[in-house]
């Protein structure tokens, strides 16, 4: 796959009345040593190929399409680290959360986007934050900011921690029949701190997938 330029801010939505849970543990203990939970989690082949969209070229940095609605957005504030794998590795893991509301938004869990940048427990982990969004009837509408982001990459340099902070304190649901806002009081839950575990796709040109995903709610390194 021929990678393509990343926007500096991207589209995404959320909602605060809407907690996303970890696949993995809450208590995860992988900083205590060289190896990254769930690096040994492989890569795997996308099961859907992108359809032609008439989405910006920016929006498709492997001809995948995320583009979202225009009420969804979706704020990476953070630096790029200068070891190319993990630059690589930190641009999926946002594609990663772009595909999963872009998903929200198309009210599937099967569009191409989140085949391409998810695999193993990071792909079921996308499939069941969108499904939650659509059982409850709800999409979303706000912005949602992530930041103070840091990487580290395995020994092996197949899999790279992406780990960073997230304020939702102004992202809403909002019912899909009714085009209701469901706005929240602000608290401490409005701010998570994530880590996802990126793997190496062994045939793709600097293509990352998210393997495993990790979530504090109401962090507090991240208030």
């Amino acid at each position: 796959m021929k990678r393509r330029p990343l926007p500096v801010a991207a589209a995404l939505a959320a909602t605060a009345a809407l907690l996303l849970t970890a696949c993995g543990s809450g208590d995860d203990k992988s900083s205590d040593n060289d190896k990254i939970a769930g690096a040994d989690q492989g890569a795997k082949t996308p099961k859907e190929s992108a359809s032609p969209s008439g989405a910006p070229a920016e929006d498709k940095p492997d001809g995948v399409d995320l583009s979202l609605p225009k009420d969804m957005n979706l704020v990476f504030d953070w630096d790029k680290p200068r070891d190319k794998n993990e630059a690589a590795a930190m641009d999926d893991a946002a594609n990663f959360l772009r595909a999963i509301y872009r998903g929200v938004g198309k009210r599937t869990t099967k569009d191409a986007a989140v085949t391409t940048y998810a695999t193993g427990n990071g792909l079921h982990y996308a499939q069941v934050q969108i499904n939650e969004w659509i059982k409850g009837g709800w999409t979303a509408d706000g912005t949602r900011r992530h930041y103070d982001a840091t990487t580290r990459s395995a020994p092996n340099g197949k899999s790279v921690e992406v780990a960073f902070c997230a304020d939702t304190s102004k992202f809403y649901g909002k019912e899909v029949k009714t085009g209701k806002i469901l706005k929240t009081e602000p608290s401490a839950k409005d701010f998570g701190y994530y880590k996802i575990v990126m793997v190496k796709f062994p045939t793709g040109e600097g293509l990352w997938q998210a393997s495993k995903v990790f979530v504090e709610r109401g962090a507090e390194q991240c208030r």
